[in-house]
Protein backbone atom coordinates (compact mmCIF):
# COMPACT_ATOMS: atom_id res chain seq x y z
CA UNK A 1 0.00 0.00 0.00
CA UNK A 2 1.35 3.26 -0.63
CA UNK A 3 2.36 6.28 2.23
CA UNK A 4 -1.09 8.32 3.03
CA UNK A 5 -0.66 11.63 3.85
CA UNK A 6 1.80 13.49 1.88
CA UNK A 7 -0.42 14.72 -1.16
CA UNK A 8 -0.15 18.53 -1.32
CA UNK A 9 -4.07 19.14 -2.56
CA UNK A 10 -4.20 22.46 -3.75
CA UNK A 11 -1.22 21.24 -6.50
CA UNK A 12 -3.04 17.59 -7.38
CA UNK A 13 -7.10 18.16 -7.90
CA UNK A 14 -7.71 15.06 -9.27
CA UNK A 15 -7.17 11.77 -7.93
CA UNK A 16 -7.16 8.13 -9.23
CA UNK A 17 -7.03 4.93 -6.56
CA UNK A 18 -7.23 1.62 -8.34
CA UNK A 19 -6.52 -2.00 -7.16
CA UNK A 20 -8.13 -4.93 -5.33
CA UNK A 21 -7.54 -4.14 -1.64
CA UNK A 22 -10.52 -2.39 -0.75
CA UNK A 23 -9.75 -1.56 2.93
CA UNK A 24 -6.40 0.43 1.82
CA UNK A 25 -8.46 2.17 -0.43
CA UNK A 26 -10.71 3.49 1.93
CA UNK A 27 -7.96 4.25 4.48
CA UNK A 28 -6.06 6.54 1.51
CA UNK A 29 -9.80 7.70 0.74
CA UNK A 30 -10.21 8.74 4.44
CA UNK A 31 -7.08 10.38 4.66
CA UNK A 32 -7.79 12.78 1.54
CA UNK A 33 -10.95 13.69 2.71
CA UNK A 34 -9.48 14.94 6.52
CA UNK A 35 -6.77 16.86 4.28
CA UNK A 36 -9.26 18.50 1.78
CA UNK A 37 -12.38 18.96 3.79
CA UNK A 38 -13.25 21.72 7.05
CA UNK A 39 -14.50 19.22 9.90
CA UNK A 40 -17.68 22.30 10.03
CA UNK A 41 -18.62 21.72 6.62
CA UNK A 42 -17.96 18.46 5.27
CA UNK A 43 -21.27 17.53 5.25
CA UNK A 44 -21.95 20.19 3.04
CA UNK A 45 -18.68 20.18 0.48
CA UNK A 46 -18.39 15.90 -0.08
CA UNK A 47 -20.44 14.34 -2.48
CA UNK A 48 -20.12 10.60 -2.76
CA UNK A 49 -21.43 9.35 -6.55
CA UNK A 50 -21.78 6.11 -7.44
CA UNK A 51 -22.12 4.63 -10.67
CA UNK A 52 -25.85 3.92 -10.02
CA UNK A 53 -27.39 6.80 -10.08
CA UNK A 54 -28.21 8.44 -13.36
CA UNK A 55 -25.38 10.80 -15.21
CA UNK A 56 -23.42 9.66 -12.13
CA UNK A 57 -20.20 11.92 -14.45
CA UNK A 58 -21.97 14.47 -15.48
CA UNK A 59 -23.23 14.85 -11.83
CA UNK A 60 -19.69 14.59 -10.42
CA UNK A 61 -18.27 17.30 -13.08
CA UNK A 62 -20.82 19.70 -12.15
CA UNK A 63 -20.14 19.19 -8.55
CA UNK A 64 -16.78 19.87 -8.68
CA UNK A 65 -17.32 22.67 -10.50
CA UNK A 66 -19.41 24.51 -7.55
CA UNK A 67 -17.60 26.23 -5.28
CA UNK A 68 -17.35 24.96 -1.63
CA UNK A 69 -19.68 25.88 0.99
CA UNK A 70 -18.16 27.81 3.76
CA UNK A 71 -14.59 27.33 4.92
CA UNK A 72 -12.06 24.82 3.20
CA UNK A 73 -12.60 22.47 -0.17
CA UNK A 74 -14.72 20.17 -2.49
CA UNK A 75 -14.37 16.81 -2.64
CA UNK A 76 -16.53 15.23 -5.15
CA UNK A 77 -15.76 11.04 -5.44
CA UNK A 78 -16.63 9.08 -8.52
CA UNK A 79 -16.98 5.36 -6.65
CA UNK A 80 -16.50 2.06 -8.63
CA UNK A 81 -16.06 4.14 -12.19
CA UNK A 82 -15.80 2.38 -15.31
CA UNK A 83 -14.31 5.65 -17.14
CA UNK A 84 -10.88 3.79 -16.63
CA UNK A 85 -12.27 0.69 -18.78
CA UNK A 86 -14.70 2.69 -21.30
CA UNK A 87 -15.37 5.93 -21.96
CA UNK A 88 -17.53 7.35 -25.05
CA UNK A 89 -16.27 9.91 -27.09
CA UNK A 90 -18.73 12.29 -26.47
CA UNK A 91 -18.47 11.83 -22.39
CA UNK A 92 -14.78 12.05 -22.88
CA UNK A 93 -14.97 15.24 -24.62
CA UNK A 94 -17.14 16.86 -21.89
CA UNK A 95 -14.52 15.38 -19.76
CA UNK A 96 -11.76 16.93 -21.60
CA UNK A 97 -13.00 20.40 -21.27
CA UNK A 98 -13.80 20.24 -17.53
CA UNK A 99 -10.70 18.63 -16.35
CA UNK A 100 -8.18 21.08 -17.48
CA UNK A 101 -11.03 23.62 -15.67
CA UNK A 102 -11.55 22.76 -12.69
CA UNK A 103 -11.46 25.53 -9.87
CA UNK A 104 -8.31 25.10 -7.13
CA UNK A 105 -11.24 24.42 -4.52
CA UNK A 106 -12.10 21.16 -5.91
CA UNK A 107 -10.70 17.77 -5.77
CA UNK A 108 -11.92 15.10 -7.74
CA UNK A 109 -11.57 11.67 -6.81
CA UNK A 110 -12.12 8.45 -8.91
CA UNK A 111 -11.50 4.78 -7.33
CA UNK A 112 -12.04 1.77 -9.29
CA UNK A 113 -10.84 -2.11 -8.20
CA UNK A 114 -9.51 -2.56 -12.54
CA UNK A 115 -6.61 -1.46 -13.66
CA UNK A 116 -6.71 1.49 -15.78
CA UNK A 117 -7.05 0.75 -20.25
CA UNK A 118 -3.62 2.62 -21.28
CA UNK A 119 -5.17 2.89 -24.56
CA UNK A 120 -7.70 4.89 -23.39
CA UNK A 121 -7.83 8.58 -24.34
CA UNK A 122 -9.69 9.28 -20.94
CA UNK A 123 -6.53 7.20 -19.05
CA UNK A 124 -4.18 8.97 -20.90
CA UNK A 125 -5.62 12.36 -19.79
CA UNK A 126 -5.38 11.32 -16.13
CA UNK A 127 -1.81 10.25 -16.18
CA UNK A 128 -1.32 13.88 -17.26
CA UNK A 129 -3.52 15.66 -15.27
CA UNK A 130 -4.27 13.72 -12.15
CA UNK A 131 -2.23 11.60 -9.11
CA UNK A 132 -2.43 7.87 -9.86
CA UNK A 133 -1.96 5.19 -6.98
CA UNK A 134 -2.46 1.44 -7.26
CA UNK A 135 -3.75 -0.39 -4.26
CA UNK A 136 -2.59 -3.91 -4.97
CA UNK A 137 -3.45 -6.97 -2.62
CA UNK A 138 -0.09 -8.21 -2.19
CA UNK A 139 0.36 -12.09 -2.95
CA UNK A 140 0.17 -14.32 0.38
CA UNK A 141 3.87 -15.78 -1.07
CA UNK A 142 5.95 -11.97 -1.37
CA UNK A 143 6.87 -12.31 2.46
CA UNK A 144 9.33 -9.04 1.66
CA UNK A 145 6.57 -6.77 0.24
CA UNK A 146 4.60 -8.43 2.89
CA UNK A 147 6.75 -7.43 5.95
CA UNK A 148 7.12 -3.81 3.98
CA UNK A 149 3.71 -3.07 4.22
CA UNK A 150 3.79 -4.06 7.70
CA UNK A 151 6.71 -1.63 8.35
CA UNK A 152 4.83 1.05 6.66
CA UNK A 153 1.77 0.78 8.47
CA UNK A 154 3.28 1.05 11.88
CA UNK A 155 5.30 4.02 10.80
CA UNK A 156 1.77 5.53 10.04
CA UNK A 157 0.75 4.37 13.08
CA UNK A 158 3.49 5.27 15.41
CA UNK A 159 4.17 1.87 16.64
CA UNK A 160 7.55 0.64 17.42
CA UNK A 161 8.20 -2.79 16.40
CA UNK A 162 11.65 -4.84 16.51
CA UNK A 163 12.72 -6.72 12.69
CA UNK A 164 11.23 -10.06 14.41
CA UNK A 165 8.19 -8.75 15.06
CA UNK A 166 7.42 -7.39 11.60
CA UNK A 167 8.07 -10.93 10.31
CA UNK A 168 6.26 -12.40 12.84
CA UNK A 169 3.27 -9.93 12.48
CA UNK A 170 3.35 -10.35 8.53
CA UNK A 171 3.48 -14.48 8.89
CA UNK A 172 0.20 -13.52 11.34
CA UNK A 173 -1.87 -11.31 9.45
CA UNK A 174 -0.48 -12.16 5.07
CA UNK A 175 -2.27 -9.44 3.11
CA UNK A 176 -5.11 -8.70 4.83
CA UNK A 177 -4.84 -5.07 5.60
CA UNK A 178 -8.23 -4.57 7.39
CA UNK A 179 -6.40 -7.24 9.92
CA UNK A 180 -2.75 -5.24 9.83
CA UNK A 181 -4.34 -1.99 10.79
CA UNK A 182 -6.87 -3.56 13.38
CA UNK A 183 -3.39 -5.72 15.43
CA UNK A 184 -1.78 -2.51 14.64
CA UNK A 185 -4.21 -0.54 16.97
CA UNK A 186 -4.09 -3.44 19.62
CA UNK A 187 -0.51 -3.03 19.66
CA UNK A 188 -0.57 0.88 19.83
CA UNK A 189 -2.68 0.39 22.89
CA UNK A 190 -1.05 -2.30 24.54
CA UNK A 191 2.49 -0.35 24.37
CA UNK A 192 1.36 2.99 25.22
CA UNK A 193 4.25 5.53 25.74
CA UNK A 194 6.70 3.20 26.09
CA UNK A 195 9.67 3.98 24.37
CA UNK A 196 11.30 0.30 23.45
CA UNK A 197 9.92 -1.67 20.28
CA UNK A 198 7.40 -4.59 20.56
CA UNK A 199 9.33 -7.42 19.72
CA UNK A 200 7.58 -11.09 19.17
CA UNK A 201 7.07 -12.18 22.56
CA UNK A 202 4.01 -9.07 22.13
CA UNK A 203 2.93 -10.02 18.84
CA UNK A 204 2.59 -14.03 19.68
CA UNK A 205 0.66 -12.66 22.82
CA UNK A 206 -1.82 -10.06 21.00
CA UNK A 207 -1.89 -10.50 18.21
CA UNK A 208 -4.97 -13.21 16.23
CA UNK A 209 -3.35 -15.11 13.80
CA UNK A 210 -4.31 -18.12 11.49
CA UNK A 211 -2.77 -20.86 11.19
CA UNK A 212 -4.25 -21.55 7.82
CA UNK A 213 -3.42 -19.66 4.50
CA UNK A 214 -3.52 -19.88 1.17
CA UNK A 215 0.55 -20.47 0.80
CA UNK A 216 -0.28 -23.80 3.37
CA UNK A 217 -3.70 -25.01 1.21
CA UNK A 218 -0.76 -24.99 -2.16
CA UNK A 219 1.76 -26.95 -0.02
CA UNK A 220 -1.00 -29.11 0.74
CA UNK A 221 -2.44 -29.66 -2.49
CA UNK A 222 1.25 -29.96 -4.13
CA UNK A 223 1.84 -33.13 -1.59
CA UNK A 224 -1.49 -34.77 -2.82
CA UNK A 225 -2.45 -34.48 1.14
CA UNK A 226 -6.48 -33.76 0.15
CA UNK A 227 -8.10 -33.87 3.58
CA UNK A 228 -5.78 -31.56 4.90
CA UNK A 229 -6.21 -29.43 1.84
CA UNK A 230 -9.98 -29.51 1.77
CA UNK A 231 -10.04 -28.16 5.56
CA UNK A 232 -8.04 -25.69 5.18
CA UNK A 233 -10.31 -24.32 2.16
CA UNK A 234 -13.17 -24.74 4.79
CA UNK A 235 -11.52 -23.16 7.02
CA UNK A 236 -10.32 -20.13 5.04
CA UNK A 237 -14.19 -20.25 3.64
CA UNK A 238 -14.88 -20.25 7.47
CA UNK A 239 -12.51 -16.93 7.91
CA UNK A 240 -14.48 -15.01 5.48
CA UNK A 241 -11.11 -15.55 2.86
CA UNK A 242 -13.01 -14.16 -0.73
CA UNK A 243 -12.99 -17.83 -2.73
CA UNK A 244 -11.37 -16.28 -6.04
CA UNK A 245 -8.53 -14.35 -3.64
CA UNK A 246 -7.71 -17.80 -3.21
CA UNK A 247 -7.36 -19.15 -6.47
CA UNK A 248 -5.60 -16.60 -7.89
CA UNK A 249 -2.86 -16.85 -4.69
CA UNK A 250 -3.11 -20.45 -6.20
CA UNK A 251 -2.32 -19.63 -9.73
CA UNK A 252 0.44 -17.35 -8.73
CA UNK A 253 2.05 -20.12 -6.84
CA UNK A 254 1.45 -22.80 -9.43
CA UNK A 255 2.24 -20.97 -11.79
CA UNK A 256 5.94 -19.69 -10.05
CA UNK A 257 6.57 -23.65 -9.31
CA UNK A 258 6.08 -24.13 -12.87
CA UNK A 259 8.72 -21.22 -14.37
CA UNK A 260 10.84 -22.67 -11.92
CA UNK A 261 10.82 -26.37 -13.03
CA UNK A 262 10.52 -24.96 -16.45
CA UNK A 263 13.81 -23.19 -16.11
CA UNK A 264 15.65 -25.35 -14.15
CA UNK A 265 14.51 -28.57 -16.57
CA UNK A 266 15.66 -26.46 -19.89
CA UNK A 267 19.31 -26.44 -18.34
CA UNK A 268 19.20 -22.99 -17.12
CA UNK A 269 21.48 -22.35 -13.98
CA UNK A 270 21.71 -18.53 -13.65
CA UNK A 271 19.96 -18.03 -10.68
CA UNK A 272 19.21 -14.12 -11.42
CA UNK A 273 17.44 -15.09 -14.62
CA UNK A 274 15.32 -17.35 -13.54
CA UNK A 275 14.36 -15.55 -10.51
CA UNK A 276 13.42 -12.80 -13.09
CA UNK A 277 11.62 -15.58 -15.46
CA UNK A 278 9.80 -16.40 -12.63
CA UNK A 279 8.63 -13.02 -11.34
CA UNK A 280 10.23 -13.31 -8.35
CA UNK A 281 11.51 -10.40 -5.46
CA UNK A 282 13.47 -12.32 -4.04
CA UNK A 283 15.85 -14.55 -5.67
CA UNK A 284 17.17 -16.47 -2.25
CA UNK A 285 13.62 -17.91 -2.41
CA UNK A 286 14.83 -20.27 -5.66
CA UNK A 287 16.20 -22.48 -2.99
CA UNK A 288 12.98 -23.07 -1.24
CA UNK A 289 11.54 -23.33 -4.32
CA UNK A 290 13.62 -26.35 -6.02
CA UNK A 291 12.97 -28.12 -2.94
CA UNK A 292 9.42 -27.75 -3.44
CA UNK A 293 9.27 -28.71 -6.65
CA UNK A 294 11.84 -31.55 -6.83
CA UNK A 295 9.30 -34.44 -6.56
CA UNK A 296 6.80 -32.76 -9.00
CA UNK A 297 6.99 -33.52 -12.44
CA UNK A 298 7.01 -30.69 -15.23
CA UNK A 299 4.30 -32.61 -17.11
CA UNK A 300 2.24 -32.34 -13.86
CA UNK A 301 2.82 -29.00 -12.83
CA UNK A 302 1.67 -27.61 -16.94
CA UNK A 303 -1.34 -29.89 -15.79
CA UNK A 304 -2.55 -27.84 -12.78
CA UNK A 305 -2.67 -24.45 -14.50
CA UNK A 306 -5.84 -25.27 -16.74
CA UNK A 307 -7.68 -26.87 -13.55
CA UNK A 308 -6.85 -23.90 -11.59
CA UNK A 309 -8.15 -21.40 -14.77
CA UNK A 310 -10.73 -23.55 -14.99
CA UNK A 311 -11.78 -23.42 -10.84
CA UNK A 312 -11.59 -19.57 -11.41
CA UNK A 313 -13.93 -19.13 -14.26
CA UNK A 314 -16.88 -21.16 -12.89
CA UNK A 315 -16.45 -18.76 -9.40
CA UNK A 316 -16.82 -16.10 -11.45
CA UNK A 317 -19.82 -17.21 -13.23
CA UNK A 318 -21.68 -17.73 -9.42
CA UNK A 319 -20.76 -21.42 -9.16
CA UNK A 320 -20.80 -22.59 -5.42
CA UNK A 321 -17.82 -21.73 -3.59
CA UNK A 322 -17.25 -24.48 -1.48
CA UNK A 323 -18.35 -27.57 -3.45
CA UNK A 324 -16.84 -25.92 -6.54
CA UNK A 325 -13.36 -25.67 -4.43
CA UNK A 326 -13.77 -28.92 -2.92
CA UNK A 327 -14.08 -30.51 -6.38
CA UNK A 328 -11.15 -29.16 -8.10
CA UNK A 329 -9.22 -29.27 -5.07
CA UNK A 330 -9.27 -33.26 -4.65
CA UNK A 331 -8.43 -33.05 -8.76
CA UNK A 332 -5.47 -30.98 -8.00
CA UNK A 333 -4.01 -33.35 -5.15
CA UNK A 334 -4.73 -36.44 -6.81
CA UNK A 335 -3.21 -34.92 -9.71
CA UNK A 336 0.24 -34.16 -7.75
CA UNK A 337 -0.07 -37.23 -6.24
CA UNK A 338 0.08 -39.08 -8.84
CA UNK A 339 2.68 -36.59 -10.44
CA UNK A 340 5.06 -37.19 -7.66
CA UNK A 341 8.06 -38.79 -8.29
CA UNK A 342 8.57 -42.36 -5.85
Amino acid sequence: MTQTGQEVVSQVPIYLYWGEDEFAIAQAVNALRQRVLDPNWSSFNFDKITPDQPDAVIQALNQAMTPPFGIGNRLVWLVDTPLCQRCPEDLYAELERTLTRLPETSVLLLTSSSKPDSRLKFTKLLQRQAEIREFPVIPPWKTDLLAKQVQQAAKEMGVKLTAGAVDLLAEGVGNNTRQLYSELEKLRLYAGKAKQPLDESAIATLVTTSTQNTLQLGTAIRQGQVAQALGLVTDLLRQNEPALMMVKSLIGQFRTWLWVKLMLESGERDEQKIAQEAEMSNPKRLYFLKKEIEQLSLSTLLQTLPILLELEASLKLGADELSTLQTKIIELCELCRRGNFP
